[in-house]
Formats: structure tokens, sequence, C-alpha cells
């Protein structure tokens, strides 16, 4: 089981994890997330966009649903979907604990950085010595 919020200890082989970022690997599903990020759409509305047939795109929807990424309310043969972001929120909290390594690089970063544009600035001050020099006779 994920962990929630409260119980931030995510397990790097807990399989409701595996489902998500599987489903989240596709640009199709990714795209179809983003349609659906404070809206609700059809799935004919949700393929119109794409070069793809109906049941294809079904096909994206049902592994979305499968990783609780959204859920659908079917009324007939009308078919409804609305986006679950609680499990992207458990996937983010996972991958948080990376931001420390990815910090740390950034700061290294911006000192050898600072040390450039330092080095560039003492350059830039230091007079030439080649136009003080004096020629002998």
């Amino acid at each position: 089981m994920i962990a929630t919020a409260r119980d931030p200890k995510i397990e790097a082989s807990d399989p409701e994890l595996d489902t998500v970022f599987s489903a989240l690997a596709d640009p199709v599903r990714r795209e179809i997330l983003t349609m659906l990020d404070g809206n609700d759409m059809l799935v004919s509305e949700l393929a119109a966009p794409f070069d793809m047939s109906l049941q294809g795109v079904s096909k994206h929807i049902q592994i979305l649903v499968r990783a609780g990424l959204i859920t659908q309310e079917r009324t007939g043969r009308v078919s409804r979907c609305r986006l679950d972001a609680g499990p992207i929120f458990e996937a983010a909290l996972w991958l948080n604990r990376y931001s420390k390594y990815w910090q740390n690089q950034f700061e290294t970063l911006a000192g050898w950085l600072d040390a450039l544009e330092n080095k560039k600035t003492d350059s830039a001050k230091k007079p030439s010595s080649k136009g003080n020099r004096r020629s002998k006779s």
C-alpha cells in the first residue's frame, strides 16, 4: 500500500507505486491526465486530439483507472472521466526523497558559476602588463 501524506515512508518495491509510474511512462497517458486537470471529460472528448482509435484511447484510460489516476463514471454508454491526483502526490512523495541530491547538485553548480564569474571580474579589473613595458635602448 502506498503511504499517505501522514505516513510518508514509501517503499521502492511498492506494487501500487510501480503501477503509477508505469501508467505515467506513456506520453499519451500523461496528455490525458493534463486534459483532465480541472475538467471532467467524456472518453470521446479525450480521444479527439489523438491520432488513434477510440478503442486505443480507451485502453490508455483503463491503464490510468487501474493505477488509480482517474475515475470513470458510466451512464449507459457514456463514460465520463475525472482526474484523481492522489496517486501522483504519493509518487511525488517518493521522488521527493531525492530532492536533497538535486539541491546539493544545484548548490555545487552555483558555487562553480560564482567562482567563474569572480575570476572573470578579477581578470577585467587587473591592468594589462603588456602596455606598461618600456623598451630598453
